[in-house]
Formats: structure tokens, C-alpha cells, sequence
């Protein structure tokens, strides 16, 4: 497995979640892109929704107290093509006068090209394009990204508490196990083994 840390500096949409600390929208990131039908996030949406975490963020380390839809219309209004260069300089004035820096807020804001490389490239995670997927292959698709995204958030922790001193660990790797144990048959077996076969040893 890729050493988390050097994901994140080969890949932008991993360094800009990390040093903005938005592990929440991090962890939600491949659900959120690979979720079944309306569930499932367009690439887009999921650019803006970084874009837009991010602006929120800088107005309140400005000291503005954002009101819900305050930070998506502040987005809007620097990006959007339909907004006119006219509104688009107000509101790039209102954010300076504010303490924003707005240059450097922009050069943070992620692409949906981008979005696509970090899931695909970096996290691993596919999306199901049809649903006559096999009931089982698709459930087990799907704890298979949890669990690499359990091992990457794992790792990521690990690797910051080695970093700061908080714990000495040599070079290492991370495994998430998955077991399930029938308290009927009183049976256990790892996940992909179960769903191979169909089950357990219960009628």
C-alpha cells in the first residue's frame, strides 16, 4: 500500500483535504461518488463541494460568520460563468476587505478531473455504471472500498502520531480483517469466504 502521506502530495484533491483538515468529506469522498443511483454524486458535485468547504473555511479563519447558503453563493459568484465580471469583482472585493485571500483560496479549489484521478488513481474506487451487477459482487464491492478507506484512514493516524512523536513505529503496513461470526451455527468465517459460498452452516 502507497504510504498515505506521499498520496496526499502527488495528489491535490488528497493534499488540500488533509491541510484544510476536512478528513469528515475525505472519508465521504468514495461513498459519496460510488453511491447506487440517486445516491451517487456526479464529479462535479463533488468538486464543489470541496471548493465550497473550502471557501467557508476561509471566511471564518477571516473572522465572518458565514449563514447557511452564504459560502455556496460566495463560490458562485467567483466561479459560476453566468455571473457577470461586474458582480464577480464585488464580490472578490467584499472577501479581501473581509480578510480573505482570494488568489490563494483559488489555486486551493479542485477540479472534477481532479476528483476523478484522486478516487480512481489514488483511493482505488470504481463505480458501477449498470445495475445488473451480481447482488453479492456488488455488496462485496462495496465493503471493499470501506475497508480501503478504513486502512487509508488508519494508516494516515498512524503516520501522523509517528511524524509528531506521539508513538515510535518503524516502516509498516495496514490490514482491516473482516470477520463474521453466526451466534446460531456458531460458525465464523472472513467476509469474501462467506460470500463465496453462500452463507454460513445454518438450513
Amino acid at each position: 500500500m502507497a504510504n498515505e502521506t506521499d498520496v496526499k502530495t502527488r495528489y491535490k484533491v488528497g493534499r488540500v483535504l488533509s491541510e484544510h483538515d476536512l478528513l469528515d468529506l475525505h472519508e465521504a469522498l468514495p461513498e459519496l461518488w460510488a453511491g447506487d443511483g440517486d445516491e451517487s454524486a456526479s464529479l462535479r458535485a463533488l468538486a464543489e463541494r470541496i471548493n465550497v468547504a473550502l471557501m467557508r473555511q476561509a471566511m471564518e479563519e477571516a473572522g465572518m460568520d458565514p449563514l447557511d447558503g452564504e459560502a455556496e453563493n460566495a463560490y458562485r459568484l467567483l466561479t459560476d460563468d453566468d455571473v457577470s465580471v461586474g458582480v464577480r469583482t464585488q464580490q472578490r472585493n467584499r472577501l479581501e476587505r473581509a480578510g480573505v485571500d482570494v488568489d490563494e483560496l483559488e489555486t486551493e479549489f479542485v477540479t472534477h478531473q481532479a476528483v476523478y484521478t484522486y478516487l480512481t488513481k489514488a483511493l482505488g474506487v470504481t463505480k458501477d455504471e449498470t445495475d445488473d451487477t451480481d447482488p453479492i459482487e456488488k455488496h462485496q464491492q462495496r465493503i471493499q472500498r470501506l475497508r480501503s478507506r478504513t486502512a487509508a484512514v488508519m494508516e494516515n493516524s498512524l503516520s501522523e502520531l509517528q511524524n509528531d512523536g506521539t508513538i515510535s513505529l518503524g516502516s509498516f503496513d495496514t490490514t482491516v480483517d473482516l470477520r463474521v461470526y453466526c451466534q446460531d451455527c456458531e460458525s465464523q468465517y472472513e467476509l469474501s469466504s462467506l460470500l463465496q459460498r453462500g452463507g454460513c452452516e445454518c438450513e
